[in-house]
């Protein structure tokens, strides 16, 4: 099996989720993760939907398939499962990296 492996995504999901919810620019977040740290996040954000007097749902989606060690959300969420062929088929495949520059 083959883990994915980044280095600060959690922490930048965490700020993103939080400071877009502080703004009420969503009412639907959707964490694309199985990190359990983002269960803090999942709390805060509807400690301050109740603050700000509004409803927001936070939800966390993951691939799953029958090789896969864990096929648990984070918890305190809604859990949205998904195949692989799903996932396949949402990989943007463009590199985004800026060109060089021809001197």
């Amino acid at each position: 099996m083959i883990l994915g492996h980044e280095k600060g995504i959690d922490v930048r999901l965490a700020i993103d989720a939080i400071r877009l919810a502080h703004q009420e620019v969503f009412d639907v977040a959707v964490l694309f993760s199985q990190d359990q740290d983002l269960s803090e996040v999942a709390d805060e954000i509807r400690s301050m939907a109740k603050m700000q007097d509004r409803w927001i749902k936070v939800v966390s989606a993951f691939p799953t398939s029958p090789a896969m060690r864990s096929s648990r959300g984070i918890d305190r969420t809604d859990w949205i499962r998904f195949d692989k062929s799903f996932y396949d088929n949402c990989i943007d495949r463009r590199d985004y990296r800026p060109k060089a520059r021809r001197q």
